[in-house]
């Protein structure tokens, strides 16, 4: 790993692209960055020049550690619109007596408007691996820029860019196998942000006969996913990751399967943050399933809760009353008798007896069908149920035990939740949500959040 928080392998082969289209080229009298930049921006000279200028230009970057190259960011930012020409054309929108001197001063502003920046940005999209350098800029660039205006500034030109640039429209849906290229089956491993892919024997174990594995993929970064998908073809819900990703299990024949089970997508790029491909994934996949195995039924998650003990610990700390029903208390006591309270008893317990496991679920069920966020009271609190459920989902069942890793402990007190896709409600439960902040649940999820069962 360099210094800069990127794998040593592609910062050494990244400069070695880089270098490949400059290093015939005569350095630049004045290395200074700006003067660099500048030079970029005057364009002179036919397209090999630009590109390599702009191929200099980021080889300055990439020399820079981290805060050298928040230097050079903040530098990048200073290259902003003429206020001058802004205010000027702002007047002209005024004076115009017409709707055609209108359009015209409409569009002359929006001229002086553009920030140089954004040009410069996009010149190094012509360099060798330029796509990849840019996804992975602004990586670095999201992680400083609270507080910063000037950093936020080019974030957001940098955002704009990127998600024009990674539109649905231009990617391509590929299928990961055994056979895939060895780099990228390293990248899915070190990628894998759910649960954490051991072993080559633990990969193989994911891509065998009865599992699919999916990914978006950019023409300009064909090697590099940009968001995958796992799915284990089984019989019925699935209820337990451990048994789902068992090494030793038998393989199940893939046409008897009635049900697909996406057990983790995980976004690559952390310089994409912001532009959503995930939706899109899941319906793709559903569909590319669905004419594959006519068998399938069933279109459902085994999902992690990691913001259930982040909500549910400074509850039981505070011994908050709202919490467990006398009878809970009652049964818990029994459970746990040392325990200095109820609410204390309730973690201390061990989650597989069948007392504490239905207060869980019980517990678990309030938080994501009913709890909220302070700042916006449509949105469920938990991150993974807000993503489901803006794709369309609905919250099926609830597992205990169902994660026994210590982060499955750690995060959500071992539970895990299925999401359903239904093919057919997917849009409606989807806008139901994202309008109006309704969450569809099974009648075992109401009732248990409710505290009828």
């Amino acid at each position: 790993m360099s210094d800069t928080g990127v794998p040593s392998g592609l910062f050494d082969r990244t400069l070695r692209r880089l270098g490949s289209i400059w290093r015939d080229a005569p350095e630049a009298e004045n290395d200074d960055t700006e003067q660099q930049m500048r030079a970029c921006l005057q364009a002179r000279g036919g397209e090999v020049s630009a590109r390599d200028r702009a191929g200099h230009l980021a080889q300055t970057y990439l020399q820079r550690d981290a805060e050298g190259r928040i230097a050079f960011l903040r530098r990048l930012g200073s290259f902003d619109s003429d206020p001058q020409a802004v205010a000027e054309a702002f007047a002209a929108i005024a004076a115009a007596t017409d709707a055609a001197d209108r359009a015209s001063a409409m569009a002359a502003l929006r001229r002086a408007a553009e920030s140089p920046r954004l040009r410069l940005l996009s010149q190094f999209t012509a360099i060798p691996d330029g796509m990849k350098f840019l996804v992975d800029m602004r990586g670095l660039l999201i992680t400083r820029t609270r507080g910063d205006k000037l950093l936020a500034a080019v974030d957001a030109d940098l955002r704009g860019l990127l998600a024009s640039w990674f539109d649905l429209g231009f990617l391509e849906l590929r299928r990961i196998d055994w056979s895939s290229p060895a780099c990228l089956l390293e990248k899915l491993m070190r990628y894998e942000a759910v649960h954490a892919i051991r072993s080559w024997s633990d990969l193989r174990n994911r891509l065998d006969s009865d599992r699919r594995c999916y990914a978006f993929f950019h023409p300009r970064m064909p090697n590099e996913p940009l968001i995958f998908v796992e799915v284990a073809l089984v019989q019925g819900l699935a209820d337990s990751v451990q048994a789902l990703l068992d090494e030793a299990a038998p393989v199940l024949d893939s046409k008897r399967a009635d049900t697909a089970i996406f057990y983790s997508i995980s976004n690559c790029q952390a310089g994409l943050a912001g532009i959503s491909f995930g939706n899109f994934l899941i319906k793709r996949v559903v569909a590319l399933l669905s004419a594959e195995f006519s068998s399938l039924q069933v279109f459902a998650t085994l999902s992690p809760i990691p913001g259930f003990r982040k909500w549910l610990d400074p509850l039981l700390a505070a011994d908050d009353p709202t919490l467990l029903t006398a009878e809970e208390a009652v049964a818990l006591r029994e459970v746990v008798p040392d325990a200095a309270s109820a609410t204390t008893a309730l973690l201390a317990a061990p989650s597989e007896n069948r007392v504490v496991a239905a207060i869980l679920e019980r517990l678990c069920a309030r938080f994501l069908l009913i709890e909220t966020l302070p700042h916006d009271l449509k949105r469920a609190p938990d991150a993974v149920a807000h993503f489901h459920l803006s794709n369309g989902a609905r919250i099926e069942r609830l597992n205990s035990c169902a994660d026994t890793s210590e982060k499955g402990l750690r995060e959500s007190a071992g539970l895990m939740v299925n999401y359903l896709y239904d093919p057919d409600r997917i849009e409606a439960y989807h806008e139901a949500y994202t309008g109006e902040g309704k969450r569809q649940a099974s009648t075992d999820i109401r009732r248990q959040a409710r505290g009828w069962g």
